[in-house]
């Protein structure tokens, strides 16, 4: 059964209450929180919003969490920045509920003024993260039909994201995002184009290993970098002086280098290291890092094999920087791995996970890309597990019962 999704629908919004989840789960200035600092999250749900309102809504709720206010009212995380950037992109007003249970709502919904009604964010509500059906419930008395355009969160059992499909039998569809984030995926999942190579990077291989096992049995090569890379390299014998790198990351490791896909594994053959975290770089030029060392970014001759690899590549997934590339002095191997990628326009590159996602925007190179995942932890676990809650509550509807 497939999903279905707004582009279905034209006539049958006209006149009709429609609640959309969204992620706009936006950055805010730590000094002053009326103040955005990365849009993005809003800008691609706009195309949906749009939709809705081009094809004649009666209302359009908009519902969102922001941050982790842990059930709690928390000025902090108010999304009243929201609403004012919303409220300017569509040039429409936009309504900020008080709550997302405000008694006024419904009052609000026979009112002629006001199209757009934002509800309060919905993690001051502590049912939202536990999926308590009664908040869903009420969150659905409000509309005649439902779409879920936040991807984000489609890995979470979550009552606006979940649980509220059960009130929306056949009036529940995915928005704009969510379906390029899908097709995007399913590219990687179903039967991907060869060569494949997967860039694997991040701090633990704790965090990954379930994506590595996944990914290992139908790529054609596997690089790993980051910290990651240590207790591989541990585990093969190599010294990796003061470099983080765990008992149980190597155990891991040993783990995937005893299976019959490790000639698929790539891994650092330089390093660019430092005598404390963040300190002074220098090159270290072979594989074993001295005592009192330790490896923050791959090194140049690694960049060369790394690009060797890529080479020829018709799919690409990226998912994890080589280094601590929020540091200057150690952002040089992710940096160039986002230069390659974006040169390779005859293959189909998909980055996903917060720190690659970061990398590629620092680059100014996300445009670049064939995609770039608003979702970090969702598309992890989609590559993971080959779907998520979110996704098949949208696609076979939510039974309570």
């Amino acid at each position: 059964m497939a999903i279905h999704y707004i582009d279905e629908l034209t006539e049958e919004l006209k006149d009709k209450v429609v609640i959309a989840r969204f992620d706009f789960n936006v950055p805010l200035s730590k000094s002053d929180r009326s103040k955005i600092t990365d849009t993005t999250r809003i800008d691609m749900a706009l195309e949906t919003i749009q939709y809705l309102l081009d094809n004649g809504v009666k209302k359009l709720i908009l519902m969102s969490h922001l941050g982790r206010p842990k059930g709690q009212v928390n000025e902090d995380y108010s999304l009243e920045p929201v609403a004012s950037y919303l409220a300017d992109k569509l040039r429409e007003d936009v309504l900020l509920t008080e709550s997302c249970l405000d008694r006024g709502i419904k009052t609000l919904l026979g009112l002629n003024e006001s199209r757009v009604i934002l509800l309060q964010n919905l993690r001051f509500h502590p049912e939202e993260e536990a999926g308590a059906p009664e908040f869903a419930r009420a969150l659905a008395s409000y509309a005649d039909i439902y779409v879920n355009d936040a991807f984000g969160v489609a890995h979470r059992k979550h009552a606006s994201a979940y649980i509220i499909n059960a009130y929306f039998k056949k009036n529940a569809y995915g928005g704009f995002l969510m379906k390029r984030e899908i097709e995007a995926l399913l590219k990687i999942t179903n039967k991907p184009k060869s060569p494949f190579v997967a860039i694997v990077g991040g701090a633990k291989v704790s965090d990954k290993i379930k994506i590595i096992e996944r990914l290992i049995v139908n790529v054609d090569h596997l690089i790993i970098g980051g910290a990651m890379a240590y207790p591989f390299l541990a585990a093969q014998g190599h010294e990796v002086g003061e470099s983080l790198c765990s008992e149980a990351d190597i155990a891991l490791a040993k783990r995937i280098l005893m299976s019959s896909s490790k000639s698929k594994v790539i891994l650092p053959i330089d390093h660019i290291v430092s005598s404390e975290f963040g300190g002074a770089p220098e090159v270290c030029e072979k594989v074993e890092i001295p005592e009192g060392k330790m490896g923050l970014d791959i090194g140049p001759k690694t960049i060369d094999l790394y690009n060797q690899k890529l080479a020829g590549s018709a799919t690409v997934l990226w998912n994890g920087p080589m280094g601590l590339f929020e540091n200057e002095d150690f952002a040089n191997g992710t940096m160039a791995i986002a230069k390659t990628l974006s040169r390779m326009e005859s293959a189909f590159t998909l980055v996903g996970g917060g720190d690659s996602v970061s990398a590629v925007q620092k680059a100014g190179l996300a445009s670049k890309m064939s995609h770039v995942s608003t979702g970090g932890g969702a598309s992890l676990e989609f590559i993971e597990e080959g779907s998520l809650p979110g996704i098949q509550a949208l696609k076979f509807g939510l039974d309570l019962n």
